[in-house]
């Protein structure tokens, strides 16, 4: 079926509503005068007695229009106005003279339920985007979403603090401009690492699709699954130790007690050629590493049960004021801000600062030190919003290969067994706090060891 458009002249040129309605009205008006003029020529009536009759009888009609008109007219106006305001989300109107059975009665009532019902949707659509807003500032994990062309339009508190992004800033910009091009080439449920060494982080990335005014947006939420492969790693080990210690020790124990009594039978043999010292030199070295190998597994034995901390509190400056006594070999400073006290096991913490002042020192009287001046090592501290910052700085020859700091049997010096730093680190994970390593900036050369902690516990 054809539609053939009507020109626009003719539109515009047509009557609004009040206006046609009140030709309407007029019209049985101006029938009535024209008979009644008919009626009084009719009886030969004298002019201006008819023209007195007739201007009576339009003025009388012309009011009857006017209060049917305000009738009509007033209360479409009051439900337009009404119909208005809901438009623009305002429901404090509410139309007047609703009843039933009654034509604008029952559209008034129609229109104020209507109003009723938009609030009440209204209210609940605020107060579950506030429930909403709550929840996603209160996630753990970061919550991003961004829109087909890559502008980030949804960035929770979480997402700031793991990206380093300010919501009000980050809002509109481009992954690319953010560095977050990795996230968007992320499939669902693929593992992604941000960072590198120490600062490695590896998030599990659950990543769908939805609209947002008909317009597709992909929404990305980052669950932080180091400390879950941290903890794996740790029982990974503590069985492997577990295992390695029993089979060792059965060993160890038969080989320490029969060098001990070979060496004993040895001595009271009478050889002339030498013979009885070159074999009780061997027994020696026998018992002798037999002895370091036991001490070597029970410190991992020590390192694998470590008890849960009991947290009171513990002045930071007296904290370091005692760990820098205990250092005798160089010279140890504490510079320090104000004094912080904190929720922690004092003993857990002293021992996870003194294998830490132990290695800034080791590091110092290194053969390979390139620092200025004489061997020394200084604890510093200072807050960071509810965190404090414990710094242990040497100035050795800095770090080589800080991949493999925090992997229990790894170490870079002479009789060493790799345990201070990763009981070092365990203890800060123990108390929701970190321990990170890092080469020094500041012009100094050497190294940068960091114990950050909660204040509150």
């Amino acid at each position: 079926m054809r539609r053939t458009r009507m020109p626009l002249g003719r539109s515009a040129r047509r009557l609004s509503f009040e206006k046609r309605l009140r030709l309407w009205l007029y019209l049985p008006g101006l029938l009535l005068l024209l008979l009644c003029w008919l009626q009084l020529r009719q009886h030969s009536v004298e002019t201006l007695l008819q023209i007195i009759v007739l201007l009576g009888l339009a003025l009388g009609w012309a009011f009857a229009v006017s209060v049917l008109m305000e009738q009509i007219i007033r209360p479409l106006q009051t439900l337009a106005n009404v119909v208005a305001a809901l438009r623009e989300d305002d429901f404090s109107f509410r139309a007047r003279g609703g009843r039933r059975n009654d034509a604008m009665g029952d559209l008034a009532l129609e229109i104020n339920r209507l109003a009723g019902m938009l609030q009440a949707q209204r209210a609940g659509a605020l107060e579950a985007m506030a429930l909403v807003e709550r929840v996603m500032g209160s996630m753990p994990s970061p919550v991003l979403a961004f829109d087909p062309e890559g502008r980030l339009k949804l960035l929770n508190a979480a997402g700031e603090s793991a990206f380093r992004l300010q919501v009000q800033i980050a809002l509109g910009h481009t992954a690319a401009e953010l560095n977050l091009e990795q996230l968007l080439d992320v499939a669902d449920e693929e593992v992604m690492s941000l960072g590198s060494g120490q600062q490695s982080v590896r998030w599990v990335v659950k990543r769908t699709g939805f609209r947002l005014r008909g317009i597709p947006h992909t929404l990305f939420v980052l669950s932080d699954v180091s400390a879950a492969l941290r903890e794996e790693e740790r029982l990974a080990w503590e069985r492997l130790i577990r295992v390695l210690g029993h089979e060792i020790n059965n060993s160890l124990t038969p080989i320490k007690s029969i060098a001990g009594s070979l060496r004993g039978r040895i001595a009271t043999l009478n050889n002339a050629t030498g013979e009885s010292v070159d074999f009780e030199r061997g027994l020696e070295v026998i018992e002798n590493r037999a002895e370091s190998l036991n001490r070597f597994l029970q410190a991992y034995r020590q390192l694998m049960g470590l008890p849960a901390p009991r947290l009171a509190a513990v002045s930071v400056a007296a904290l370091a004021q005692r760990v820098a006594l205990l250092e005798r070999r160089v010279v140890v400073t504490v510079e320090g801000a104000a004094d912080v006290v904190v929720q922690v096991d004092a003993d857990h913490i002293e021992q996870a600062l003194i294998n830490l002042v132990r290695n800034a020192a080791d590091a110092a009287l290194s053969p390979d030190q390139i620092g200025e001046g004489e061997p020394h090592v200084e604890i510093a501290w200072g807050t960071e919003g509810s965190e404090v910052i414990i710094e242990v700085l040497d100035n050795g020859p800095g770090l080589t290969n800080p991949n493999n700091l925090f992997v229990p049997f790894y170490t870079t010096k002479l009789g060493g067994t790799g345990v201070g730093l990763v009981l070092a680190q365990q203890i800060a994970q123990a108390h929701r706090g970190s321990v990170r390593l890092a080469n020094r900036r500041d012009g100094h050369g050497g190294c940068r060891a960091e114990l950050r902690l909660p204040i509150a516990g």
